[in-house]
């Protein structure tokens, strides 16, 4: 009896997890945790709620009891990271990474949209600096003049100090600049998608130091993080963007499959269920298809298992679970298929516009709109809405789960929802 009373008591501890990147510690948007909120308010199970500097839509990653995300200050023309203690929301110190006159961005983006990594030693965070030229803005409909520039990647200590600062390449879009870093091995890769001679480039974590980079050659702005998985013996790092589908090896940067189309520009991420990648996007056509996962060199229409155009999104990424994938497109039309054949099982508008990335939890999938509101949806066949939440204020930034908690950033403040037992 003691034994199971033990257990019972530790089971919400050992259920806690870090969320060290953009999505989570798959990259996919889903957390292994159980008893994460699915009820609240403005007034109720808020843990804190923290005024953030500035503004951006990177979202909050969490290690242990440390938060970091990042933010433009407009008035002093800064790009900061800032480090927020978990347990009670005090910002325990912030980082100017670089001052630059602010760059040219899509009146949907931010100018510190990139989500941060950590490793837990060491915190990642990417930025684009103008270098003050005016260019002609590519692969737009008419023709208008915008800000050309570098980017920046540096590493950060978890004190504060900066261990160092890089610039791997030139970046230009008339819609801004957005990437997150992923971690693998010993690099942090970065997408580099953008109207030039766009690249992906891996770093190491240590110096910065270039260890690869490859071009991208169909040179259109994307803005989609890529995923790393280890399938039938391979190390696939899968991305969709510029105007391509596409599986790298990420010890080298070469190239194991390429998919073209299924159209221009991609903003979403990609997903993998263990038998299917799943990729939405973009512009100008919508698309939602399921790849299989075992091609070589230039691939097309024999490695589609399925593939459907209504009700597919742009921005928000897919989310899988069990036999399940979701989509919520960026009118706030989710879906729900069948992973497998792409049976769509229902079709249901939720409230308001969304650009947030659903993310799912012990059964619950959590879909966050532009104006706040959370909808929470019991993983199934049947449309089934557990819980509607309002916070009131508006939400560009995908939330994050850890330690039992919801973390969501509103234009202004940071959210910690729910009480944190597992402490």
């Amino acid at each position: 009896m003691r034994l199971a009373v033990l257990y019972l008591a530790l089971t919400p501890l050992l259920s806690a997890e870090n969320w060290p990147a953009w999505r989570g510690p798959t990259g996919d948007g889903v957390s292994k945790e159980i008893g994460v909120p699915t009820k609240w308010s403005q007034n109720e199970n808020i843990a804190w709620k923290t005024a953030i500097p500035g503004e951006g839509h990177s979202s909050p990653v969490v290690w242990q009891d440390a938060i970091f995300l990042t933010s433009y200050i407009d008035e002093s023309q800064e790009r900061v990271l800032i480090r927020l203690d978990r347990k009670t929301g005090t910002i325990i110190w912030q980082q100017t990474v670089f001052r630059a006159a602010p760059e040219s961005i899509h009146r949907l983006n931010s100018r510190a949209s990139g989500t941060p990594t950590t490793d837990g030693k060491h915190v990642y965070v990417t930025f684009m600096r103008p270098t003050g030229q005016e260019v002609v803005a590519p692969n737009v409909g008419g023709e208008r003049m915008i800000t050309a520039g570098r980017m920046i990647v540096a590493a950060y200590r978890f004190n504060g100090e900066r261990q160092w600062l890089v610039e791997p390449g030139d970046f230009i879009s008339a819609h801004g600049y957005n990437a997150c870093p992923v971690i693998f091995n010993e690099t942090v890769i970065i997408n580099g998608d953008h109207d030039g001679d766009a690249y992906i480039v891996a770093l190491n974590r240590l110096t910065g130091a270039v260890q690869w980079k490859i071009p991208r050659e169909n040179k259109t702005r994307s803005y989609v993080t890529p995923i790393i998985r280890e399938i039938e013996g391979r190390t696939q790092m899968v991305l969709s963007g510029s105007l391509s589908v596409a599986s790298y090896d990420p010890h080298n940067g070469n190239r194991h499959w390429l998919m073209d189309g299924p159209t221009e520009q991609f903003v979403a991420s990609m997903i993998y269920n263990g038998e299917f990648f799943f990729v939405t996007g973009g512009f100008p056509e919508r698309h939602f298809l399921a790849i299989r996962p075992n091609g070589k060199g230039k691939i097309a229409e024999e490695h589609i298992a399925w593939r459907t155009k209504r009700g597919a999104g742009y921005v928000p990424s897919p989310i899988a679970h069990g036999d399940f994938v979701f989509l919520v497109a960026d009118s706030g039309v989710a879906s729900c298929f069948n992973a497998r054949s792409g049976h769509r099982y229902w079709m249901e508008r939720l409230p308001g516009g969304h650009s947030a990335s659903p993310v799912s939890a012990d059964g619950k999938i959590f879909f966050v709109s532009d104006k706040g509101t959370t909808t929470v949806v019991e993983s199934g066949p049947t449309f089934k809405v557990l819980a509607s939440n309002k916070l009131n204020e508006l939400v560009s930034a995908s939330p994050a789960i850890s330690h039992q908690q919801l973390f969501i950033r509103g234009k202004q403040h940071l959210y910690c929802i729910g009480t944190g037992k597992s402490d």
